[in-house]
């Protein structure tokens, strides 16, 4: 386990093994002083503003708390691949594939430049940010249960409450648990993914 102090973040696997734990969690289902989106509602992961980050895995499931973008502070990455801002990814030389562009950070034009070995995977054509990183909120803890005295929110119409975190220690406590998703958007590991984008074949576009 890896804690970091920079912001708050919880990437967890496919298993629901912490891999990544950033300081200051605080489970909060409301943000005061965020004016960002609803529920539903594209966010940014402020991790995608390091030009070093290669992105996420398909395995994944990333929250991050406080993140701007959203009026709850929780900004969920829900089995996504690749960065948000760069549906064609690049490969480890920093190379865009034909018809697309470098990837750059968010609102910038820096280059995203990680490892020399690392490349950045195109999106998955099934789980694109509009269905996979968006603004959430935690509907119930890990045993499904809202009564202990935390703050929860209610799903609206056309969301899910679904169960994505599991309680795996102390560090994630406050975290863990399930979170509004939209109905119809849950990660299938045996079929999701099985096509990426690509300019021209699979056009992607957030």
């Amino acid at each position: 386990m890896e804690i970091h102090a920079t912001r708050a973040r919880l990437t967890v696997s496919a298993a629901l093994t912490v891999t990544s734990i950033l300081a200051a969690c605080s489970g909060r289902t409301s943000g005061p002083g965020n004016a960002g989106g609803a529920v539903g509602a594209p966010c940014t992961p402020s991790v995608e503003g390091l030009p070093t980050f290669a992105g996420f895995g398909p395995t994944e499931v990333s929250v991050e708390d406080n993140n701007s973008t959203c009026a709850s502070g929780i900004c969920l990455v829900n089995h996504f691949q690749g960065l948000t801002t760069c549906p064609y990814g690049q490969d480890a030389q920093g190379n865009a594939p034909a018809g697309a562009s470098a990837c750059l950070t968010p609102g910038t034009s820096e280059r995203v430049v990680p490892a020399p070995t690392a490349a950045v995977p195109p999106w998955c054509s099934d789980r694109t940010p509009a269905v996979a990183v968006t603004c959430s909120c935690r509907c119930a803890n890990a045993d499904g249960k809202t009564g202990d005295g935390a703050a929860y929110c209610t799903c609206g119409s056309g969301f899910t409450c679904t169960q994505l975190v599991s309680f795996v220690g102390a560090g994630n406590q406050q975290l863990a648990g399930a979170y509004c998703v939209a109905s119809g958007s849950a990660y299938d590991p045996g079929a999701s993914c099985a096509t990426t984008c690509a300019p021209g074949a699979h056009a992607c576009s957030r």
